[in-house]
């Protein structure tokens, strides 16, 4: 993904870093994304997003507050731009919007999805336990505290903050409703379609205390290991009607062009680990294995009592 605010200050992301890359819908060859690292090097090193979020990478961390979203409920006076840039579909977000609770102040600059396809409904981008969401929502933020813009911060260590929702297919959502009823205005690349605010809390789940929490990289070119991820635990539904819209209503091209390129499976697969652990808020189901563990070895001490008794 590539980084946009409502803030004039962040609107124009240089376009040498990322105008040009191609989409991880692209087909194999020297065009697809285990080609990126040729021209974007980040995208071969470490610390790479997305990853596979597997029980024996976490690790309890009881300094792990509550996700504290401030002012995410947007007047509906308030304009925001939800745009078609070919890669993802983007809604803009005012720098009054932030995120306490982490190590610094992160300001709010854009939200975006990642999703599959109608006939594949696997598109997020962090796979959790081997399953693999419907979508992918993100919701991007840069440290305030440290940097004037996202413009300076989208490539320093400590410079981006990203909360990943798991998206399922089930009850129809109101909340994201808000922005797929205008998506037909963004249906081709680089068109936009300027949407009325809503509370931008509603897009998350009801629980913002459980989450997976490691350090990771934009998943697009150039792929800068940036950020720091927040996955909530607990997934959202849309209805299938939703998923849809999403998936059947974009087009990668402009509408200029004759041939039509639909915008669908723009999810980057899994990244190596890198000796990175996943810091969880959560103790529930972290139990179970050192249980299972105790007592497999307690049969084992068993068996070597009564071996050489």
């Amino acid at each position: 993904w590539w980084v946009a605010s409502s803030n004039p200050c962040s609107v124009c992301l240089s376009s040498c870093l990322l105008e040009q890359h191609t989409s991880p819908t692209s087909p194999a060859g020297q065009t697809g994304q285990d080609y990126w690292s040729n021209k974007y090097p980040y995208c071969g090193g470490s610390f790479q997003s997305p990853i596979h979020i597997t029980s024996d990478l976490l690790r309890f961390s009881p300094t792990l507050r509550p996700i504290e979203v401030r002012n995410y409920k947007l007047s509906s006076t308030e304009q925001l731009t939800l745009r078609n840039d070919g890669h993802s579909l983007k809604l803009s977000l005012p720098p009054t919007m932030y995120v306490a609770g982490l190590p610094n102040q992160f300001t709010a600059a854009q939200l975006h999805f990642h999703w599959g396809s109608s006939n594949w409904p696997t598109g997020s981008e962090h796979l959790v336990d081997s399953k693999q969401f419907a979508a992918e929502l993100h919701i991007v933020h840069y440290n305030s505290d440290k940097y004037p813009d996202i413009n300076t911060a989208i490539d320093k260590s400590d410079g981006l903050a990203v909360l990943g929702v798991l998206i399922k297919i089930g009850d129809f959502n109101p909340a994201y409703d808000q922005i797929l009823r205008f998506i037909n205005g963004a249906r081709y690349k680089n068109f936009e379609v300027r949407v009325p605010g809503f509370n931008v809390r509603e897009l998350l789940p009801a629980r913002l205390d459980e989450y997976y929490r490691y350090d990771g990289s934009l998943t697009t070119p150039p792929c800068f290991p940036s950020v720091l991820w927040t996955v909530f635990r607990n997934h959202v539904t849309i209805s299938h009607q939703q998923y849809l819209a999403l998936v059947t209503s974009l087009h990668a091209s402009s509408a200029q062009n004759q041939e039509v390129a639909p915008l669908n499976n723009n999810f980057r697969k899994p990244q190596p680990i890198d000796s990175r652990v996943v810091l969880v808020s959560f103790k529930e189901g972290l139990l179970v294995p050192i249980l299972v563990s105790c007592s497999i070895l307690g049969v084992v001490l068993i068996v070597k009592f009564f071996k050489f008794t």
